[in-house]
């Protein structure tokens, strides 16, 4: 019975070390925390170069310095105080937070777990001043110190009084891998100030300032790696007031964890779940099962359309137009990967790139139907007189045998009936159609010319940096994936009435959500009824869809745009059905092409987007450089 509340106990005010040791538990959870909260306020001072001192993972010590403006003598004490700050007045300033700190906690929640000593002197100070506490109520003493202008921050023995606390923490190695993770993201947020990274005496990072688009991209490379930095796409874009630039990585250079993902707005690092949905959308096409993008982004807004004080340590925002945000980013990166092209992998470092990469779409043209939208920008977009591979007797009845992947064969779905609406892509067609072989005069393609083809599967071709290997089958289920996609955007999706309509039980707020989006839904083939305050009725589904359950279908769209203000899971499952049609009409394996034909699928790929992935993510060529195949044959030792 002592785990009972006692009703009877009379209400007291918390001790402030009580209250602040309270506060310290949302603060600070580790010298990670610590780090995140003593660097955002230099950054919030105005410092140029920060230096960091760490020992035993910063469990025994760590060290901030910095050359801000500086704290004066009088308001040492007072920023050991809990809500006292600088950063905000009054709750117009709480509406639009420019600073990364603004809620005054930070100190004087480390301050109730470590031993916490602040030196600061002020620009126009004759002299630093210092003041010290030990983790207990004491009264702030403050005494003349030796510093240069700028502020530094020593916290020593985290948690030395709380055991309970310390016990969570893991190895030094473990700590200090959490804590250099906090820095990174910080020196990605403000290339223009330098940070230097000490641990245990040995320097571990030194990033010196970025005032220009190389010496940005070679930080990021130093936090991201070479890697990245090789396998990504600059880009940059305005519109509507948004403003979106960085880099994300190309599908290929992808990750078994969303471990070098970097998104910051208006200069925070968060992890807010309306911009993941956003980014897998744009990847959903071109990134294999199970494997997560790579990217480093940042965007800007009025800070007075954005909410930065939802969450104790600020990593997730509101936006006050969630959907115009998600719909931007979605329709600019789904644009910019479908935009790269093979010269676009075969091109240098994007050190070297330009950042500005316009994608000829307006804010606002995306968003639940969008998809579509796009394909049909790209149809009007293709460039007249492009060559096109049509192999004769490719089509889905031309008796070649291939493995089909478990994916197409597990879809479900009425391929045989799928394709007969879009005949014209399955047809065979005359070998004269094919792009013949060129004379070897004039500029060479991105992908080269065949040379040959091998086993049947891959198709080996030459190029100005070495030899192409193309799967064959992959880049032609691409080609005819992307134009199924087209030939739906400009058809139209046409629906298909049910003998017996489905009756749908959902909340007031859903069937809300189904009537204002009623329109939208017609347009993807649906057509929903509200019969009451708390049902629907499913009349009509696309016809391409009549397979799947379409009661399932409509909640969980209705869920996503409930949560998202859209939703692609009804485009999710048009794109599966065409990407299985894709898959039964491209040429099989041990399908014998002639040079013609091996060229003018080359050309195709070329000129179609996300050429570099199949439908399921997986690559369709890689290059072989001459530096590669010498390193085969030790050549040049």
């Amino acid at each position: 019975m002592n785990d009972i509340v006692n009703n009877s106990a009379r209400i007291e005010l918390l001790s402030p070390r009580l209250a602040n040791q309270i506060a310290a538990g949302e603060v600070v959870e580790r010298p990670a925390s610590v780090i995140k909260e003593l660097l955002e306020n230099s950054l919030d001072s105005g410092a140029r170069r920060i230096d960091v001192d760490v020992e035993q993972g910063g469990v025994k010590l760590l060290r901030v310095r910095d050359d801000g403006s500086g704290i004066p003598a009088d308001d040492l004490p007072l920023a050991l105080a809990r809500h006292a700050t600088s950063k905000i007045r009054n709750l117009e300033d709480l509406e639009q937070v420019m600073s990364l700190g603004f809620r005054g906690e930070a100190l004087a929640s480390i301050s109730s777990v470590a031993r916490l000593t602040l030196t600061s002197r002020t620009r126009d100070a004759d002299q630093a001043w210092q003041v010290e506490t030990e983790g207990r109520d004491m009264a702030p003493r403050v005494q003349p110190a030796a510093h240069p202008v700028g502020t530094s921050v020593e916290v020593r023995d985290l948690f030395f009084n709380t055991p309970a606390r310390r016990k969570f923490l893991k190895t030094e190695k473990t700590e200090f891998d959490h804590l250099q993770e906090v820095i990174k993201r910080l020196a990605l947020a403000r290339f223009d100030v330098a940070f230097h990274l000490r641990h245990n005496g040995k320097t571990i990072l030194s990033l010196h300032e970025a005032h220009d688009d190389a010496a940005r991209a070679r930080r990021v490379a130093a936090i991201c790696g070479s890697g990245f930095l090789e396998q990504a796409l600059p880009i940059e874009i305005e519109r509507n007031g948004l403003h979106l630039w960085g880099w994300v990585g190309l599908p290929t250079f992808n990750r078994s964890q969303a471990d070098l993902q970097y998104f910051f707005v208006n200069g925070r690092a968060v992890r807010d779940k309306l911009v993941a949905h956003a980014v897998r959308q744009a990847y959903r096409d071109v990134l294999f099962n199970g494997r997560h993008p790579t990217f480093a982004l940042f965007f800007e807004v009025d800070p007075a359309a954005v909410d930065v004080n939802v969450h104790p340590t600020k990593h997730e925002v509101r936006f006050r137009d969630g959907r115009m945000v998600h719909d931007f980013l979605y329709g600019t990166l789904h644009r910019a990967l479908g935009d790269v092209r093979p010269e676009d992998q075969l091109a240098g470092p994007a050190a070297v790139a330009t950042m500005v990469r316009p994608t000829g779409i307006e804010a606002g043209e995306f968003g639940p139907q969008g998809e579509m939208r796009l394909a049909a920008n790209a149809l009007l977009e293709q460039p007249q007189g492009a060559p096109t591979f049509n192999a004769p007797g490719s089509g889905a009845g031309a008796g070649y045998q291939y493995q089909y992947s478990p994916r197409a064969q597990s879809s479900g779905v009425p391929v045989a009936e799928a394709q007969a609406a879009y005949r014209e892509f399955f047809a065979p067609l005359p070998e004269a159609n094919a792009t013949a072989l060129p004379d070897g005069q004039g500029d060479i393609p991105p992908l080269g010319y065949a040379l040959a083809q091998l086993k049947g599967i891959y198709i080996l071709s030459e190029n100005a940096q070495g030899l192409v290997l193309v799967d064959m089958h992959a880049a032609h289920e691409r080609i005819m994936y992307e134009r199924l996609k087209v030939a739906m955007a400009s058809e139209g999706l046409s629906g298909q009435p049910l003998l017996v309509p489905e009756s749908l039980a959902v909340s007031q707020r859903e069937a809300d959500c189904a009537e204002e989006h009623g329109s939208w839904f017609q347009r993807l083939g649906f057509e929903l009824q509200r019969l009451g305050p708390e049902t629907l009725a499913i009349r009509q589904i696309p016809a391409l869809l009549k397979q799947a359950e379409a009661n399932r279908l409509v909640q969980d769209v209705l869920a996503d745009l409930m949560e998202y203000g859209t939703s692609d899971r009804i485009q999710a499952h048009l794109n599966e059905l065409l990407g299985t049609m894709a898959c039964h009409g491209a040429i099989r394996a041990n399908r014998r092409l002639a040079l013609p034909e091996m060229n003018g699928l080359l050309r195709d790929m070329e000129n179609t987007e996300r050429s570099g992935q199949c439908n399921h993510g997986r690559p369709t060529w890689t290059q072989l450089g001459l530096d590669d195949l010498d390193k085969l044959f030790l050549r040049g030792r």
